[in-house]
């Protein structure tokens, strides 16, 4: 369609194109949209003007209350019009603007008379926007109308009805659920979308009744399903029962022969479905697979992309576990590697490089030389790691695989894609030793023309470990040296350490390296400088060639013993004293410390994306080490977490006490963290006593006393419960903290012999289900939640009750599961009456959990929930869902 208005300008980029909508503001459309209450109505400018309505809506342009309110008003005058479609346009326009419950009854009257039109039009969008607006009130008005409906000889009114009728299931599923026999009626309809609608709904109503849905299955497998897309749902669910009867049964697979029968189907989708449900069976054989395989491996060669597409990933995801069945597919997607479709032509190649033998490595190598180069990096990142995967693989073919990585090390590319590749040469250098010669030599060529910083310092590192090892070290002192002048401050102070590296380790090349250390001394960086310095006296000899000291090479190249939170320390007492500093009387055991410093008032810790909620990482290391440094609780293991530390007593009291909950697969144990606030007692023999009465599936194992409590320097006393194995089990636990209170001389700061027994009531202490899970992100949730199998998903409704808000439902449900939420889901928009979040962690056994979270507002302040779960173990999405039940 010509644009008139708009004048073509020959620089402008051919790619770009124009936007009716280009430019339009809210404020100008309202204005526009006063045509709607014109007495002789304009059809052709009324459906513009919706457009560009609709068309800010879809871009997020918010409309205030009064905004929607009269627009909506206006847009209703456009029932008296007989224009199809600008009805049409209207009844789009309601359905985005979601009137209130106030609004709708003024609406509903002529769309119920649309319902009953003689236009099939009018009645299919009239119960499509009824359904939308509907509450459960009206729903029982409609409910007749809706049930004709769906058994109405017009097709489009009856996938209006079923398609009404899916949503409305997440709503009022009480109601829907009555009309199981109109929907059963449909599903034998002759109507290919009506069909694949009601089969659809059916399976909805059923769905929680693996015994109904079995049934539904076995009826339908044996009858003539007609629409492809209704079939393409039967395999899906057939998939679902075959995965749900596995454990159960016995020889032969239930209904492998119906997805089998549909490798035969006339239509191309049901094919595919139908072999990808066979490469998804668990435990599926060889046997099983070679029909699948055939009708993909002839997709392959397909005129059609999407066919292709689908063929070749299908059979990336079996080469990943059944590589031998796929190598007769190899010729047909060696075609591939040049197939237009890039992400085509990448799947091709990683899969052709997990199947390929050691004969056809140089043939592919030559193949992928060629393709690189028209590829994002994203993909190539792809390739760079099945490359890697092969050298693997087949360890003489190093050569042709290294030389490939440093060619394509040398072009253009991102960040990413650099490391991957320099990411793999170390690999390879470290895994085959005969490729350590030519790879360090690549790495070395590569970082003459590095532009990312971390690369080189990474390189530089690399090389001073393994290059002092290989038969002619000074090969590459060059290389490293010329980053000395050519490279900024980082990188020379790193090229600085490789230089002593090689001075330390090779004795003949200390005299060169001597010298060139001393031209450091002139750098212009302090850093640089430093290190120079450093390293020329304690590398000792004066630069002649004699064996560089045992010790010097531990002080100045091996792993630093000293956690360097002690260091830290030591080196800020050294700065406040006059005594000379020594690095040996540095503490090596992790302090204890600041575990037990009290929280100071409002003061939270620090959590983040994918950090354990308990602490920064380093205190959640800290906990480690201080828990395995104790005997009794290092036979235990590792925690699986470590909470946030939970305050006991309040502020200014005599004793401060915080509790942290460690959590492992068959124990819990309570970090009593106690702090004396009086000078002038010593406390000692320091105990909590944990009644558990209330926590019935705890038992107690042991407690450990703290011996001695001095004023003003924290200690811990640990009690350890066992509990059932992986289980989330929660219970609440009253706390007493007992000891012997000895008086201390103000004076010499000497306590008394004797002291008496003394004991302070401690808050309540509660494991609640959270403490089970660990807050942990991810960055893509669509991707991560795809990548989960369909049957490890469970899925239900709860009523939340009356609640302030949505915004309090939603942090509610968020602290209840103690999941991490992604993508800033946790937001809800203010006065909105739906919302969904979006939720990930690990759940206790290193189980990946992640949760979709749908809120909605059912009538004043009431709010409703559907909860659907995906998990690495089906047992753990259960888990969730009794979690959710029982909060």
């Amino acid at each position: 369609m010509a644009q008139p208005l708009v004048k073509k300008d020959d620089d402008r980029d051919d790619e770009a194109e124009y936007s009716p909508f280009m430019g339009i503001e809210k404020g100008a459309v309202l204005q526009e949209a006063r045509v709607f209450n014109d007495p002789q109505l304009d059809p052709r400018r009324c459906s513009q003007v919706i457009t560009k309505l609709l068309y800010l809506l879809n871009q997020g342009e918010t409309f205030t209350k009064v905004e929607a309110t009269e627009v909506f008003f206006a847009v209703t005058k456009l029932f008296q019009s007989r224009d199809v479609g600008l009805r049409r346009m209207l009844y789009l326009m309601i359905k985005e603007l979601s009137p209130s419950a106030d609004e709708v009854i003024i609406v509903t009257s002529s769309l119920m008379k649309d319902m009953n039109s003689k236009t099939d039009m009018y009645r299919a969008n009239a119960i499509r926007v009824l359904c939308r607006i509907t509450d459960g009130v009206l729903l029982t008005q409609i409910e007749r109308y809706l049930k004709q409906a769906i058994v109405d000889k017009n097709p489009v009114v009856a996938s209006a009805a079923l398609v009404s009728g899916i949503h409305l299931l997440q709503t009022n599923p009480e109601v829907v659920k009555r009309w199981s026999n109109e929907v059963q009626e449909a599903v034998q309809s002759r109507a290919a979308l009506v069909q694949f609608h009601a089969l659809a709904l059916l399976h909805q109503i059923r769905q929680n009744d693996r015994l109904a849905v079995s049934k539904l299955v076995t009826s339908l497998t044996r009858g003539t399903v007609r629409s492809p897309l209704a079939q393409c749902l039967l395999i899906r669910y057939t998939s679902q029962v075959i995965r749900e009867s596995a454990s159960n049964s016995q020889g032969d697979r239930p209904f492998y022969d119906f997805l089998e029968g549909c490798l035969r189907h006339k239509a191309e989708m049901v094919i595919f479905e139908a072999a990808r449900a066979i490469t998804e069976l668990s435990g599926v054989t060889s046997r099983e697979l070679t029909p699948a395989i055939t009708v993909l491996q002839l997709f392959l060669s397909s005129s059609k992309p999407v066919l292709r597409f689908a063929a070749v990933r299908t059979l990336n995801k079996v080469a990943m576990t059944h590589p031998m069945a796929v190598t007769n597919c190899n010729i047909d997607m060696e075609s591939l590697i040049s197939d237009q479709n890039r992400s085509i032509a990448t799947l091709a190649i990683t899969t052709l490089l997990k199947t390929g033998n050691e004969s056809s490595v140089d043939r592919l190598m030559k193949q992928i030389t060629n393709f690189m180069s028209d590829i994002a990096d994203e993909f190539k990142i792809v390739v760079v790691e099945a490359i890697r995967s092969l050298c693997l693989k087949f360890p003489l073919k190093y050569r042709a695989l290294m030389n490939f990585l440093s060619n394509i090390l040398r072009e253009e590319g991102g960040f990413e894609y650099k490391k991957a590749i320099v990411d793999s040469i170390v690999i390879l250098i470290r895994d085959i030793p005969d490729a350590k010669e030519s790879g360090l030599l690549h790495l070395c060529e590569f970082i003459e023309d590095c532009e990312f910083t971390y690369l080189s310092t990474q390189i530089l590192h690399f090389l001073g470990i393994e290059g002092p090892k290989t038969s002619d070290p000074s090969k590459y002192i060059r290389y490293i040296y010329n980053r000395v002048h050519l490279e900024n401050a980082t990188v020379r102070a790193a090229a600085v350490s490789t230089l002593a590296k090689f001075g330390a380790m090779v004795d003949s090349l200390k005299p060169r390296v001597f010298v060139l250390l001393r031209r450091c001394l002139f750098d212009s960086d302090d850093e640089v400088r430093d290190r120079a310095t450093l390293y020329l006296n304690t590398l000792g000899g004066d630069g002649e060639v004699v064996e560089t000291d045992k010790d010097v090479k531990e002080f100045l190249f091996g792993a630093l013993e000293i956690p360097l939170v002690n260091l830290e320390t030591s080196l800020r007492n050294y700065v406040a004293s006059e005594e000379a500093f020594d690095i040996n009387s540095v503490p090596k055991e992790v302090k204890s410390q600041p575990l037990a410093e009290k929280k100071a008032p409002g003061k939270k810790q620090p959590t983040g994306l994918g950090a354990p909620p308990a602490a920064p990482p380093s205190t959640v290391d800290a906990y480690e080490k201080l828990l395995s440094s104790i005997p009794e609780l290092a036979s235990l293991g590792k925690p699986f977490k470590s909470s946030a530390p939970t305050e006991l007593t309040e502020a200014e009291t005599e004793y401060a006490v915080n509790v942290v909950k460690h959590i492992y697969d068959r124990h819990v144990v309570f970090q009593y963290n106690c702090t004396n606030t009086i000078p002038e007692q010593l406390l000692e023999e320091v105990s909590v006593v944990v009644d558990s009465s209330d926590a019935e599936e705890f038992s107690f194992v042991l407690s450990k006393p703290l011996r001695s409590l001095p004023y003003d320097s924290p200690g811990q006393t640990f009690v350890v419960f066992e509990k059932p194995e992986g289980v989330p089990a929660v219970g609440k636990f009253s706390n007493t903290l007992k000891f012997i209170v000895k008086e201390v001389d103000p004076n010499t700061g000497e306590a008394d012999e004797d002291g008496v027994d003394d004991e302070y009531q401690l808050e309540e202490l509660e494991v609640v289900s959270a403490d089970y899970m660990q807050k942990v992100g991810v960055s893509n949730f669509r991707n991560a939640w795809e990548s989960l199998d369909a049957d490890l998903e469970r899925v239900d409704e709860y009523g939340l009750g009356p609640r302030e808000s949505l915004a309090e439902a939603v942090n509610a449900v968020i602290s209840l599961l103690g999941m991490q939420p992604c993508e800033g889901t946790e937001v809800v928009a203010s006065n909105s009456r739906s919302h969904t979040c979006l939720l990930s962690g690990v759940f206790i056994g290193n189980v990946r959990v992640l949760a979709r979270l749908q809120f909605g507002l059912t009538g004043p302040k009431e709010v409703a929930m559907k909860l659907a779960v995906k998990s690495e173990d089906i047992a753990v999405s259960d888990a969730i869902h009794e979690i959710v039940a029982s909060g």
